[in-house]
């Protein structure tokens, strides 16, 4: 049987993510990979997996396996509550949901306000699951510029002056896929101009947490707390296999938010949920954060040295000071996907840095290089070895 007719229209926009392509290739024996953007293994917190399943046992019994609210899990809410306090968001534990993943509350966004040809504002690079998660919905892409201190706010403008946008989407600190952040002196002028504009901003923030140098930088929600709505997670500082993301809306959008996700899954795993409620409530999270810093710092700073040995002339590499990934900028005219072939040939693996860009002419000489899955020694190998390819490549 043909099933090909079964299929909706939206299909024709649900296309494979190109990182996960990748990766099939970068699972062969041999193959240093750069590519991934995925938490070490050995950030995840395994010596206290077992306590905490036994608190969860004795505290929740029964009902840590029942249904549960869809807004998320009363206990955890009460921790994200206070956490989001800590950040400087003041979100009572009413006001705090609880989704799959922070994926889930971009899906949940998209259905929720996205028509067919709605204008999405992005940065230019953007976050590919974020696109993974709106092009069902078939919008249009508004590109804003960016450079090493993020957004510009002059591109915002000019974009909110000249369309009709539905939502704006930012990953403010040590973005997916760049490494920047946002300085704070932008982060206020952007603050004032969607309020002058009265415009809404999903403001998605998995990494703010893995700082290894520098002051931390206010999330815009505190700036402008009516017009933004703040999407977290628990994946890079517990463990993403739970799939615990957060978030905290304006009540009118929270509302609705809830009711998408009653439709997709009724709530997120109440075991999962009541594991994290205990992580935070235990004081784990204080305890174990600096642990994983104490691996990633100097595997960035290892990335960051070898880039400035290794590399030729012309190609630089875009300030981070946290998060998981690096951004490397080639001359005009390098190809970053004909690089990739031969880097592999090397034993070493990266993402071209065009599949970030909603425009497929943008990008095509920058990559992303990841650097949570390999030590000191084997990243210095694999920039070796990725700087070795583009000299070959040059002749």
């Amino acid at each position: 049987m043909d099933y090909q007719h079964l299929l909706a229209d939206r299909t024709n926009l649900m296309q494979a993510n190109a990182i996960r392509e990748i990766l099939k290739v970068v699972a062969n024996p041999g193959i240093i990979s750069l590519a991934g953007g995925i938490p070490s293994p050995d950030s995840f917190p395994m010596d206290i997996i077992r306590e905490l399943t036994d608190k969860v046992l004795k505290k929740y019994k029964s009902s840590a396996f029942q249904y549960d609210l869809t807004e998320g899990f009363l206990p955890l809410r009460k921790q994200i509550s206070i956490l989001l306090e800590q950040r400087g968001i003041h979100a009572s534990p009413d006001a705090v949901n609880i989704t799959s993943g922070s994926q889930g509350v971009l899906d949940a966004i998209a259905k929720l306000t996205i028509s067919k040809g709605d204008k999405i504002a992005l940065e230019a690079p953007t976050y590919l699951g974020a696109l993974s998660a709106f092009n069902p919905y078939e919008p249009s892409y508004i590109r804003m510029d960016m450079d090493d201190e993020g957004l510009v706010p002059d591109s915002l403008e000019r974009t909110l002056q000249t369309h009709d946008i539905k939502f704006i989407y930012l990953v403010p600190t040590f973005q997916n896929p760049t490494g920047r952040t946002l300085t704070l002196e932008r982060r206020r002028n952007i603050a004032d101009i969607i309020q002058r504009y009265n415009v809404l901003l999903v403001e998605d923030d998995p990494y703010s947490a893995l700082r290894y140098k520098g002051d931390p930088v206010p999330a815009i929600k505190t700036l402008a707390p009516d017009h933004v709505v703040y999407i977290s997670t628990l994946s890079k500082v517990f463990a993403p296999g739970l799939r615990i993301g957060f978030y905290a809306a304006p009540k009118f959008i929270r509302e609705w938010l809830v009711l998408v996700k009653q439709g997709v899954d009724l709530h997120t795993s109440t075991f999962n949920q009541a594991l994290a409620a205990e992580y935070l409530e235990g004081g784990y999270l204080s305890s174990h954060l600096p642990r994983i810093i104490d691996i990633y710092k100097p595997r960035q700073k290892a990335m960051q040295d070898a880039l400035k040995q290794f590399l030729p002339q012309g190609f630089t590499c875009a300030p981070s000071d946290g998060g998981m990934f690096l951004w490397v900028t080639g001359p005009r005219g390098f190809k970053a996907l004909s690089l990739y072939d031969k880097a592999i040939e090397n034993g070493v693996a990266f993402v071209p840095g065009q599949f970030f860009y909603t425009d497929p002419k943008e990008g095509l000489e920058t990559m992303r290089l990841n650097y949570t899955m390999a030590d000191e020694p084997t990243i210095k190998i694999a920039v070796e070895k990725l700087a070795s390819a583009i000299h070959s490549m040059q002749g």
